[in-house]
């Protein structure tokens, strides 16, 4: 158990998990349309990345370009990354994640679906984030709602 926080004067506890695997979630969401797509992954490397960004291409319509807007991370930039011809990849300047809408995402995600939690072995895990994905990003309410960029314009046509 752990301490969480939590209104003062009262002491709640959390479930706190000691032993660690780890399950990647790559998501693209559109603010002005809600659509969002995703891959859960057992490791993140460049070519766990290339295959995300072939997997987006595919989704987009045709004459589609889409602009993801990317934090500089090492597997996201890495030369050996594989960015189709409709995809633009709009790095961040760096320590400013609060710019990238999708954090908004990771963070309602963490807070309603994922902390605190313990799972059981891997393929819980994996099964968790696979719920958790489909029950709000398959919702465009709500990633509208959640990724709301006012500082972005969008266009959708």
């Amino acid at each position: 158990m752990t301490r969480v926080w939590a209104r003062e004067g009262s002491r709640p506890r959390g479930v706190r998990q000691t032993e660690y695997d780890w399950c990647y979630v790559m998501t693209a969401a559109c603010p002005a349309t809600g659509q969002a797509a995703g891959l859960i992954m057992p490791c993140l490397n460049m070519a766990t990345v290339s295959d995300f960004l072939a997997e987006l291409s595919l989704r987009l319509a045709p004459g589609v370009h889409a602009v993801l807007i990317w934090d500089n991370a090492g597997f996201h930039t890495g030369k050996s990354v594989a960015v189709p011809t409709n995809i633009t990849l709009l790095p961040l300047p760096p320590y400013s994640p609060e710019l990238n809408p999708v954090e908004n995402l990771w963070h309602y995600l963490r807070s309603h679906y994922w902390s605190l939690r313990v799972y059981r072995d891997y393929e819980a895990l994996k099964e968790a984030a696979v719920i958790a994905w489909r029950t709000v990003c398959l919702v465009p309410e709500l990633i509208r709602s959640v990724c709301a960029a006012p500082y972005i314009h969008l266009r959708t046509e």
